[in-house]
């Protein structure tokens, strides 16, 4: 090694040279070592300066960053060892030729020891120094003849606390002293690399977290071997208690933390906190995430609940929520992973929270939020039910060309901790290309619903025609049985007959044309509780609707468009229900709207299905059906500048709550509308 590296020293600098000095040296010593053995005066006075060489080496490498000039304590400690090592030399020759009445050989054993002890403890303090305070760049120099450095002292801590203990010479561990330098030796080929700063210690993740199970296991066998050979002191009489003893904690021990997956994740963060420079492996995190996110099949999680399942697993969180855009700006919740004793209210996060989230995209630790901090004035917007649930951890914006498409909530991990800068980013990241996602999804359900929508009014065209051909054929036969029909009383029949089909005809052509440019909506005056007595009517025949109350208040609307829309609401309350089982209508005013309700005790729906399909068209739960009721009816009460909302729960039944404006509160608003129209 000293020969292959006297040609190359200049790639070490000006440590280069004592380097090969001090390889020389080190076979100079090994050479006496194996000629004269361990015990020699010649071989202890050349282990001596060996060691006195290797620290010049050091103080060499404190020169590389000029620390040997700022650290005041640097020289003079380097001296100091240098004289501890000369004593300790010198007493090694006294071994031999002891002072005749003032040492004997064991004493000057002991004293030996002693300073070579100091000399090997004092020398790893140096390393320390040299490594721990140097710079980041300097100590991709230092770290591989540190190591090596290292290597060949703490070998000889080791055999000269032996020595010091066992009051003798280990010759077994002595024999072995040529190998633990030649290991440290080979520590100064990285340091001689083209590309030195590519080798450092990176092991695979998994492979360290197996290792570290493995170690544990063999960590636990050794305890019960230890433990087993207690048996013998405990005696005969207590060994077969003592072993049952053992055998109940072992097992017991071993089913309370093998199975913990909060121990698994102390484990865990504690080795990526030591062993590893960045927290997360991020080819194997965005490869979960893109197999997670691209999961299909029948069995796979709806997208929603993927993309929460996505960026909970990036932190080992074991549930979250997705919170997406209202109609009127506020979030509220589109799907849960797994949480499932959340009550979120039906605004879950109001538009002044959602702006500020918009405008910073802060990730916020709600921890920091109930502690009373304030980063960018997050404490005073964060609604109150995700300050009262301690399961609520944080809040992840999911930003797509700084719009705020969502928020995912996280639940607290079983090994809860404080996130750091490399969470932030992690999920920063993660956030910005789930947005993405979902608003590439979302654009493709409103292409594919505005394509459906485009066939839709194609039928719809073509159904208005064939009707207007067929009312006026319808109409033509009429006036001709006027005319040529003999008998007076069929001919009436006939015409009665012929007149309501080619009203009822007309009728669909208008309520059709409703959805067209050109369709217009009649207002007229209608009291509420005649509305609702006559919706209830029309269902005596074929299924019990109870009307509950009936207050009354006069409305100013399409009558027969609101009329549709109950009937809609009335019929899909009855197709939930049992047979037997009533319907109740109740009909309330508070001076400003009127409200109605329709209540059924039926199968209900999920807080995913109703925020995600009830007013979706052209999706329906029931077999056959068009799909198009439910969101007709919203849309109907919308013209009438209404709002309809539901409230449903899985096998307990569904509520559906219409609000109206009375005439006079429809008379201010259009009045207000219209101020302001000209103001404009």
């Amino acid at each position: 090694m000293a020969f292959w590296l006297m040609p190359r020293r200049a790639k070490l600098g000006r440590v280069g040279l004592a380097c090969v000095l001090a390889l020389a040296v080190s076979v100079s010593w090994s050479i006496t070592a194996g000629a004269t053995g361990t015990e020699s005066a010649g071989t202890y006075f050349a282990e001596s300066v060996r060691n006195i060489a290797w620290l010049a080496v050091v103080w060499m490498l404190f020169e590389t960053d000029g620390r040997n000039n700022s650290i005041k304590a640097v020289r003079p400690l380097v001296v100091a060892l240098g004289a501890v090592e000369i004593i300790a030399g010198s007493l090694l020759i006294l071994l031999h030729r002891p002072l005749s009445g003032f040492l004997d050989q064991d004493q000057a054993f002991e004293m030996m020891v002693s300073f070579r002890l100091i000399f090997t403890i004092g020398g790893l303090v140096l390393l320390h120094n040299l490594y721990s305070g140097a710079s980041k760049q300097a100590r991709l120099a230092l770290r591989w003849p540190a190591a090596g450095l290292a290597v060949l002292w703490i070998y000889d801590l080791n055999i000269y606390t032996v020595a010091w203990i066992a009051g003798y010479w280990p010759e077994g561990l002595a024999a072995l002293r040529g190998l633990s330098l030649a290991c440290g030796a080979l520590f100064l080929l990285p340091a001689l690399a083209k590309r030195q700063e590519e080798l450092h210690f990176s092991p695979s993740r998994m492979v360290t977290f197996q290792s570290v199970a493995l170690l544990g296991i063999g960590g636990y066998f050794g305890v019960m071997l230890l433990a087993s050979q207690l048996v013998h002191l405990v005696g005969p009489k207590y060994a077969n208690l003592f072993q049952f003893g053992l055998f109940i904690a072992a097992s017991t021990l071993a089913v309370m933390l093998v199975p913990s997956k909060r121990l698994r994740s102390w484990v865990k963060v504690v080795l990526t906190k030591h062993l590893f420079r960045h927290r997360y492996d991020y080819r194997t995190e965005w490869l979960r995430f893109a197999g997670t996110i691209g999961r299909s099949g029948e069995n796979a999680l709806p997208l929603e609940q993927r993309a929460v399942q996505a960026v909970a697993q990036i932190t080992e969180s074991p549930a979250g929520l997705l919170l997406v855009p209202g109609d009127s700006g506020d979030f509220v919740l589109s799907s849960s992973w797994q949480w499932r004793l959340a009550e979120v209210p039906a605004i879950a996060l109001d538009a002044e929270a959602a702006r500020l989230l918009e405008q910073t995209g802060f990730i916020v630790e709600l921890d920091q939020v109930r502690a009373g901090k304030d980063h960018r004035g997050e404490r005073d917007v964060i609604p109150a039910w995700l300050r009262d649930d301690p399961q609520a951890w944080v809040i992840v914006p999911l930003l797509h060309y700084e719009r705020l498409v969502g928020l995912v909530v996280l639940a607290r991990p079983a090994n809860d901790r404080a996130l750091d800068w490399e969470d932030f980013d992690v999920l920063r990241v993660i956030g910005q290309q789930l947005a993405t996602t979902l608003a590439e999804h979302t654009g493709q359900d409103a292409l594919a619903e505005a394509a459906r929508f485009d066939e839709f009014n194609r039928r719809i065209a073509f159904v208005m025609h064939d009707i207007k051909n067929l009312a006026s054929q319808f109409g033509l036969l009429a006036r001709n049985a006027e005319l040529h029909a003999d008998n007076p009383e069929f001919r009436a029949d006939m015409l009665v007959t012929l007149r309501s089909s080619a009203d009822k005809l007309n009728a669909l052509i208008a309520r059709l044309s409703r959805y067209g440019a050109g369709g217009s909506d009649r207002a007229e005056k209608c009291d509420a509780a005649e509305l609702v007595e006559r919706v209830a009517q029309q269902f005596a025949s074929s299924h019990q609707v109870n009307v509950v109350q009936r207050q009354g208040g006069e409305l100013c609307l399409n009558r027969e468009g609101i009329e549709q829309a109950l009937i809609h609401l009335v019929q899909n309350a009855i197709d939930a229900s049992d047979r037997g089982t009533p319907v109740f209508i109740d009909q309330s005013t508070d001076g400003l709207t009127v409200t109605i309700q329709i209540v059924d005790s039926g199968v209900g729906m999920s807080p995913e299905f109703v925020r995600t399909r009830l007013f979706r068209p052209f999706v329906s739960s029931k077999p056959g059906g068009f799909g198009i009721g439910a969101f007709e009816a919203r849309e109907l009460v919308r013209a009438a500048k209404g709002r309809l909302d539901v409230e449903s729960r899985e096998g307990l039944g569904t509520r559906f709550i219409m609000r109206l404006p009375l005439a006079t509160t429809a008379e201010l608003l259009s009045g207000r509308e219209n101020q302001n129209w000209k103001v404009a």
